[in-house]
């Protein structure tokens, strides 16, 4: 296993000691909690134009109402609910939804036993739902990322489901002998992926500012209401772009929530809205784009090294939530949710 399973100085209850290392504390987050929810954009707004044969149109009012839908859903969701809210609440340190359910039924000890046996089988369907994310991440995120060796060499099209097959394999081969030899690198190289993020996004926004219109909810409610069964589906692709928030919460032992909410503001959330406005605003200029907008963002000599960037991205990311599921499975034995398990926590490298 990881050794990022062991207990880190960074946890709920340890403010002094987050606050004297927060810094690197915070890289560490970057390179482990933000993997997931990092890379959404290199499949989101993809997905949401591609639903349903191209249900959702390249239109003013699609494209400002599909960019206002994504940016709110990670601001409620992510910013206010999950990194505001949610992380006050931790179970000695640790955090995710079986930690929040096992402080839910300590608040009811005292009630009525039918009450805390719902609020934990919900912890136990959210938990489920996390393993599910973690099954489909690691190959959705590497697929897209390889995807990208499509934009500027169609030729290799062929090449794209073997090449993430191996990527995968590999992944889980180096997975099971730790990850402290390269974990270091982690931070440092998300680092890098969410700076290029918000370059990129830049790049577009500053000549077409008018994507900033995106911003407001009124364009989001506009096109729930002028097509709801659309937005409904269409919600089914925006979600994709606040996966990982589960993962956030189910790290908060290994970091703290104090460095974790230092990376998210400064860091992750500026970055992510950057490249989603960009990727809109592209959208509006260029309709063809919507099949790849993320990689047709970059200038040409940009884009090979970019899909290099955006594999090792998504390579990370995966880690990012087997290191989450890795959480909430010793959370749930703990509890008495799962039978006993040997674990093997390595150090050493060997």
């Amino acid at each position: 296993m990881s050794d990022l399973t062991q207990p880190s100085p960074g946890n709920g209850h340890a403010s002094p000691r987050v606050g004297g290392l927060g810094w690197g504390l915070m890289l560490g987050a970057l390179g482990v909690v933000y993997g997931d929810i990092g890379t959404s954009p290199l499949y989101a707004l993809q997905t949401v134009f591609s639903i349903d044969n191209g249900a959702v149109r390249p239109t003013p009012g699609d494209v400002y109402g599909v960019v206002s839908l994504v940016f709110w859903s990670i601001t409620l969701i992510v910013s206010i609910k999950y990194v505001v809210f949610i992380l006050r609440a931790d179970n000695d340190g640790e955090g995710g939804v079986m930690a929040l359910g096992a402080l839910a039924r300590q608040a009811l000890a005292s009630r009525e036993g039918r009450a805390a046996a719902v609020l934990m089988a919900l912890g136990v369907l959210g938990a489920s739902l996390f393993y599910g994310d973690s099954v489909i991440t690691p190959a959705i995120s590497v697929l897209s990322a390889v995807e990208g060796l499509e934009v500027p060499a169609p030729g290799l099209a062929d090449a794209v489901l073997p090449v993430a097959a191996v990527i995968l394999t590999l992944l889980f081969i180096v997975q099971s002998r730790g990850t402290h030899r390269v974990g270091g690198l982690f931070g440092p190289i998300m680092v890098f992926w969410f700076l290029t993020l918000a370059v990129a996004g830049l790049a577009e926004v500053v000549p077409h500012p008018g994507i900033l219109k995106g911003l407001s909810p009124t364009y989001a409610v506009s096109f729930v209401a002028d097509h709801p069964y659309i937005a409904f589906i269409a919600m089914g692709a925006v979600v994709l772009a606040i996966t990982g928030a589960e993962a956030l919460y189910a790290d908060m032992g290994h970091f703290g929530r104090a460095p974790i909410r230092r990376a998210w503001f400064l860091i992750v959330f500026p970055s992510l809205t950057l490249n989603y406005l960009a990727q809109g605003a592209l959208i509006l200029r260029d309709p063809s784009s919507r099949s790849n907008p993320f990689f047709l963002l970059l200038p040409h000599w940009a884009q090979l090294p970019m899909v290099f960037l955006a594999t090792v991205a998504t390579v990370i990311a995966s880690q990012a939530v087997i290191s989450g599921a890795f959480s909430v499975s010793r959370q749930a034995l703990r509890l008495g949710f799962l039978p006993h398990l040997r674990v093997s926590q390595l150090t050493d490298g060997t």
